[in-house]
């Protein structure tokens, strides 16, 4: 009895110390408290429950699995995007803003303790095999997900290159769950695609926001800009964008805005209080701009959306975005791993929180899509209980040939591989109805202007 109250003691120093390290150095200020009694009695409990699983489970756990799952645990507890890494899962979300990684393509979170996707990234094997926004994953790989930490998630989705993986999801409106057999494979994180629709109308695509996300989209708004044919107006696709870095997603913005404020952040900690706004200098010119989002479009996505509309810099069409307007602090650990926790929520220029509510489009527009596809399977439907697909089509789902292979087999210009394929176009009704109201933007404009000019000759009459 004395050796088990000794080892519950020896633990709880080294919870106690675990705890006081990974806080780092605490000077008590006048009028700060220090740990009440109540604080120590359930630390002592924790430490207790410890040593009991340690000596009577049925399994033998390392302290060390055990303190990790605790951590885990409490973390989770506060919200769906808060989570304890492990020094492996930190070095996961390293390499995912940076390359490429091995998996099935999809976004995840949890919705009402529900594993939920959040949306497919285009051209991967998720995409591919159907998986949709706002489906439910039930099982992987008949592991069911209730109870299943996001992280853990995660670790059980991905996998070695070719390796294969089952979800059971359930989409809202049918009947019955249905298994989806994916092929990982190698993600590539290309964030940017852009286009030509027509002459003199551009498509700019932003999948996702990495490190180069800026970089790429300057280039692709300097292409679209210099070609013979001057930019009348851009169509900017932020759909199934689940986000990514914020300094990305600002200075993406700050490629459309010239002043003011691009986004605010509010947290308990004065530090956490920020204010992000333009520089004077961007690369798009002045041309009207369409942006497109959907129930996948969630947090960097949402930022940029966001401004662009309180700013007036483009006019919002689809429908209400996913509404993730939280922000995650990477704060590393001394075991290699770190803390992702959420330390402030978003706010628009105008100061509109995004947090649970989204981004709601001027032009409603639900996605509806081919008949061909439509007859193949379920309709998909979306968090928001919309009817909509939320996936791109994946067309560019090989590698572009050379240029002069290319021309060589069927004598097509480079030039001609900026234009987006006719077909693609028109299976996607979103795209095709941004591209009108980006036709009949001068049209309106010659009309108001005419409406201006005759009120003022009738006032001066």
């Amino acid at each position: 009895m004395r050796t088990g109250l000794r080892k519950s003691s020896l633990l709880f120093l080294a919870v106690l110390a675990l705890m006081l390290t990974a806080a780092g150095a605490v000077t008590l200020q006048p009028g700060a408290k220090a740990a009440s009694d109540e604080d120590y009695r359930r630390m002592r409990i924790f430490t207790e429950v410890l040593s009991e699983i340690q000596r009577k489970y049925v399994e033998e756990k390392t302290p060390d699995q055990l303190i990790t799952e605790a951590v885990k645990g409490m973390v989770s507890s506060l919200d769906p995007h808060s989570a304890y890494l492990t020094p492996d899962e930190y070095k996961d979300l390293q390499v995912e803003t940076k390359g490429s990684f091995s998996g099935v393509g999809i976004e995840i979170t949890m919705r009402d303790g529900v594993l939920t996707v959040v949306s497919p990234i285009e051209g991967t094997p998720a995409d591919k095999a159907g998986v949709h926004a706002g489906d439910r994953i039930i099982k992987i790989d008949g592991k069911l997900t209730k109870g299943m930490s996001l992280m853990d998630a995660v670790k059980y989705i991905r996998g070695p290159r070719g390796s294969k993986v089952t979800l059971t999801v359930l989409r809202e409106g049918a009947g019955q769950l249905k298994d989806l057999s994916l092929t990982r494979d190698l993600i590539p994180m290309r964030s940017v695609r852009f286009y030509l629709l027509e002459d003199g109308y551009g498509y700019l695509r932003i999948s996702n926001f990495q490190e180069d996300t800026t970089e790429d989209v300057v280039k692709a708004l300097n292409s679209l800009q210099s070609q013979k044919t001057h930019l009348k107006g851009l169509v900017l696709d932020l759909r199934n964008d689940p986000g990514g870095l914020l300094q990305e997603a600002i200075s993406v913005a700050d490629q459309f805005i010239t002043s003011g404020v691009i986004v605010s952040t509010k947290g308990r900690l004065p530090s956490q209080d920020m204010v992000f706004k333009a520089t004077p200098k961007a690369t798009a010119g002045n041309y009207p701009v369409i942006c497109l989002i959907n129930n996948g479009s969630a947090s960097a996505s949402e930022i940029v959306a966001g401004a662009l509309q309180d700013h007036n810099r483009a006019v919002i069409l689809g429908t209400a975005s996913f509404g993730k307007g939280s922000v995650q602090t990477i704060i590393p650990l001394e075991d290699k791993g770190a803390l992702r926790l959420t330390t402030a929520r978003y706010y628009t220029p105008s100061g509109r929180a995004i947090q649970a509510k989204g981004i709601e489009p001027d032009v409603v527009v639900p996605f509806e899509p081919p008949q061909e596809a439509a007859d193949k399977q379920d309709r998909p439907q979306g968090i928001r209980e919309k009817d909509l697909t939320g996936a791109m089509p994946a067309e560019e789902e090989k590698e572009e040939p050379k240029a002069d292979k290319d021309t060589a087999r069927d004598g097509k210009k480079e030039a001609d591989k900026l234009y987006m394929p006719k077909d693609r176009l028109k299976k996607d009704n979103q795209l095709t109805r941004a591209l009108d109201l980006l036709k009949a933007w001068k049209v309106f404009e010659k009309v108001v202007t005419r409406g201006v000019i005759q009120a003022q000759r009738t006032a001066a009459q």
